[in-house]
Parts: C-alpha cells; structure tokens; sequence
C-alpha cells in the first residue's frame, strides 16, 4: 500500500497507520515527524478505529444535541471549568479573540479506580440518563483513541530520537479529554449578523497531540508558516491529527502547535448541524514539562528554562479561553 501522497506547501500527507512490520515502523515516523514539523498537522488512514463503534458513537453524539436546552444544562457543571459534563453553547472563546464561538460540546474524561492519586487533578466523569448507551459507548471511544494516541506518539519519540516508549510513563493516566462537539446551523437571517463570530475561532490546542474524527465536514482550516489558511480534508473515516501547545513547548518548537480554525460554512451548508469528535490526549496532571536536550542548540535555544507541571499548564490555559474563572 502506498503510505504516502507527496508533499507539497498546501497539501497535508495521508499516512497509513497500516505498518507492514510490527507496530513501530521507522518509515512512518519518518513521514509523520515531516508532516508534523511542516504543518503541525497530519492525517492518518487505516488507525483501526471499529467503524461500528464510531457510528454509534455520531448517532449518540446527535440524539444528546438534539434534545432541549434545560435537558442539556442539567449536566452543566458551575465551575467545572468544562472539563466534563456538557458545556453550553457561545461558551468558549479562542485566546484572544473578542467574540465567542458557535459551538456547544460535552467532555469524557479518564475512569480513574477508587483511591488513585490522580483523582486530585482529575474530576470525575458526569454521564447523561438519555440517550441510552451513552456510557458504555463513550467509555469504549475514549480507550480506543487512548491507544491509536499512545502509538502516534511512539513514532513522534522516535522521529525525536527517544526510545519508542520514551511517551508511555508520561501519559499513564493522563488528563486526556474526548470532546463531543455539535456547531448548530446557522439561519440563513442571521448569517451576517454574528459580529464576526464563527464556529471555532483561531486557536492553538493545549495538549499533547490531538485526534480528530468527523473533519470530512468542509470547515477545518489550519494556518501555514506563510500565512496562507489551507483546508484540512481527510478521506471519509480517517483522522486528522495535530500537534498540541504541550508538545511544542517540551519540543522548543521543534514541533509546531498550528493555529487552526473552523469557518462557517457556505450556502445551503449553513443549514446543517457540524459534528466532530477530537481526543486531547494530554500529560499525567504530575508530569515536569521540562525541554527535550535534544531539541536544543545553538540556532535553536531553551525557550523554556523553568519547567512547568501539565496541571499548572492546563489551568493557566483554561482560564484564557474563558473556561475557568
């Protein structure tokens, strides 16, 4: 199989995840690393995500959207900082930006086992009594994206020059989030009535690397190194993966976090709902972000000589994207 299409400055790869030798191939971390050093994004086919699992997972994702707003809000946490339950919608705005996005999402954290010590960092999952299968779908989602996450990463290590498990102790347990995402339609009346708002507005994301599932949706759009927003279309099924602020930062910007966004649609689009399913995979909360030596030189020195712990990290960053007080 052909792993690869050839890259140019406004085409993302298509890798597969279909390595032909064992579950470490050093040609893929190759590609990935390049595509990742390139664009701070890449797709993958061939992840082995269960297509029966992920259709009930969109069919689940729609029926709890679909339902009222105080049947939604019952599952809003006052404070949370929306790091579970449902988040309502123009809640969240990119870092920076003057008006909020049009999107409202619900958020699937790690089950963690009585007594363990992460649970200090990490609140506990909120799971809705409608629609029915919501738990153990989700639960499932989650630990499939934990595993093709914990993989990608092997392949980053290496591309990195670290052992390929050099990632594994650093996210054990980690605060990892999958989002359930639901842009709604925008009428055709108030379409240019948003005060410049649009479905997701110019960001970076906070984690390690992100998974994302349902970008075959025209919208997603990432910002080159030379100012140009390009689409970012995967074929049907496979994933569009991108690097995070948190990898960036323990890289020294080796690897890009890459601003992205998602634009409201044009036409007769507008009139439909948008879905998409992205898996933050992040850090233990314990975890020292602490620059790689070998992503520092002369021509490229420490950014970041103090270390900083992921939960700091993640709360500093919550608190910017008006999540947090």
């Amino acid at each position: 199989m052909e792993r690869t299409q050839a890259m140019n400055l406004d085409t993302l790869p298509v890798l597969s995840l279909a390595a032909p030798s064992g579950n470490l191939d050093e040609d893929l971390a190759k590609d990935l690393g390049s595509s990742f050093q390139r664009f701070g994004f890449a797709m993958v086919s061939d992840h082995g995500l269960d297509p029966a699992l992920v259709a009930r997972g969109w069919e689940l994702t729609a029926a709890f959207f679909a339902q009222g707003e105080a049947a939604k809000r019952r599952w809003h946490i006052t404070g949370g900082g929306g790091q579970r339950g449902y988040t309502p919608f123009g809640t969240e705005i990119a870092k920076g930006a003057a008006v909020h996005d049009l999107k409202e999402f619900w958020h699937v954290g790690r089950e963690l086992p009585a007594g363990d010590p992460l649970a200090a960092t990490m609140p506990a999952n909120v799971w809705p009594d409608a629609p029915d299968g919501f738990r153990e779908t989700f639960t499932a989602l989650y630990a499939e994206f934990d595993r093709i996450g914990a993989r990608i990463l092997s392949h980053i290590a290496v591309w990195l020059g670290l052992a390929p498990d050099w990632f594994d102790p650093a996210i054990a347990g980690g605060n990892s989030i999958l989002r359930l995402l639901h842009y709604p339609p925008i009428p055709g009346d108030k379409a240019n009535d948003l005060g410049g708002a649009i479905r997701a507005g110019a960001h970076e994301d906070i984690n390690l690397i992100t998974l994302l599932l349902g970008a075959e949706e025209a919208g997603l759009e990432l910002l080159t190194r030379e100012g140009r927003w390009i689409p970012a279309s995967p074929p049907p099924g496979a994933l569009v993966v991108n690097i995070g602020d948190m990898l960036q930062r323990l890289t020294n910007h080796v690897l890009p976090s890459t601003t992205h966004r998602v634009r409201n649609p044009d036409g007769a689009r507008a009139a439909h709902s948008r879905y998409s399913m992205p898996f933050f995979l992040h850090l233990r909360s314990d975890f020292a972000i602490r620059t790689l030596p070998g992503c520092v030189s002369a021509e490229n020195p420490d950014r970041y000589p103090v270390p900083i712990l992921a939960d700091e990290y993640l709360h500093e960053r919550l608190r910017e994207i008006g999540l947090k007080a």
